[in-house]
């Protein structure tokens, strides 16, 4: 087409450059309109999440709007056969990372989204973190394969690595047999982790008890769950743990608990008398939710009975608090004003028969 322009070939290069910089200038402005019609309907609406994910897929759909339109004028420059097929090679690894960009980009926005919509600082979380923690996952899942696509979309350009995978086609049979015995750990925890993504068997900020541990989940990866510990460690834990082995999970279905709370007093003790002062203790601390509270002998032994006090929460952090006040207060009004209560020895006085006073313990 330039040639039948009869433009001298010293500048062709030049009305080569001045096309591509048009076709440049042409996307950017294509893509600063996009935004803007897009951010003023962003906000029109109530929904803030809107202007997260037009924050999130600027950049890359900026990349897509020139990488398209510098392809499209590409066609009609004029280029011997070197350079052209340099710039196919390049197109062709360029496409495919570029898209791949903008499809993590959106698959992180739908996160970000997600995330914002799922508040787990409410009292009821169980629907939030189950949203946040199957989001997360399967983000996880998603950007491995974008970039797995990806990288394939852009070796497959290259016809020397085609032919080279060709050819290794029929080796796919004993190289995977290979690879998946080597690999075998990962692969384990993988799938694990892909499974788990619908069973749930935890969820983020659950409360678990793993290896002796108390925790909550602070983070779910595709291969091991990273559990923060009462004391700020951190236990990394293997996902397939969790599809074979047992744990506590105590926010299971609710995070609501009960709990417990023993005491060891005389066998001799007015247990009414305490059954009594425990309801006001419980019913008077703002931790009990209102839902139970009981006192119970759950054990006789040589020198004392065991009494068990039992009373709810809405969760394990407070019942936990719960429990140490109720046992302090309880503790704190035996001493002061039943002494009685507390456990001691006793010793059983008998008459001596040379006249004295002997002793054996009862």
């Amino acid at each position: 087409m330039f040639r039948s322009l009869h433009i001298p070939p010293e500048w062709v290069w030049l009305e080569s450059v001045a096309v591509v910089s048009a076709a440049i200038l042409v996307a950017l402005v294509a893509h600063w309109l996009t935004m803007r019609i897009a951010g003023h309907a962003q906000r029109r609406t109530t929904a803030k999440t809107d202007g997260l994910v037009l924050a999130r897929v600027r950049r890359p759909l900026r990349a897509v709007f020139v990488s398209v339109s510098v392809a499209f004028v590409a066609r009609i420059l004029p280029m011997d056969n070197d350079v052209e097929d340099l710039w196919k090679q390049l197109l062709g690894f360029l496409v495919p990372a570029l898209l791949g960009w903008l499809a993590a980009a959106a698959l992180r926005a739908f996160q970000d989204v997600i995330e914002i919509r799922a508040d787990i600082t409410v009292e009821d979380n169980l629907r939030a973190r189950r949203k946040r923690t199957r989001a997360a996952i399967l983000g996880r899942i998603g950007t491995f394969f974008i970039v797995f696509i990806s990288v394939c979309l852009m070796l497959l350009s290259v016809p020397g690595i085609r032919s080279i995978g060709v050819t290794l086609m029929a080796s796919a049979g004993i190289a995977g047999l290979v690879v998946g015995a080597a690999a075998q750990p990962a692969l384990k925890n993988l799938i694990a982790g892909v499974q788990m993504a619908f069973t749930e068997p935890i969820r983020l900020d659950d409360v678990l008890i793993v290896d002796g541990e108390w925790g909550r989940v602070e983070q779910i990866n595709l291969t091991f769950v990273v559990i923060k510990i009462w004391d700020e460690r951190r236990l990394v834990v293997p996902v397939s743990k969790f599809l074979e082995q047992s744990f506590q999970n105590w926010t299971r279905e609710t995070s609501q608990l009960l709990g417990s709370v023993f005491w060891y007093v005389d066998p001799a003790t007015d247990v009414p008398r305490l059954r009594e002062k425990l309801g006001e203790i419980v019913t008077a601390n703002p931790r009990w939710d209102k839902r139970f509270f009981n006192l119970q002998v759950t054990d006789v032994k040589t020198d004392c009975i065991e009494l068990r006090g039992l009373m709810t929460a809405k969760d394990a952090a407070i019942a936990f608090d719960l429990r140490c006040d109720v046992r302090e207060a309880l503790l704190r009004y035996m001493r002061d004003e039943m002494p009685e209560a507390m456990p001691r020895n006793r010793l059983l006085m008998a008459a001596d028969p040379a006249g004295g006073m002997g002793s054996r313990p009862a």
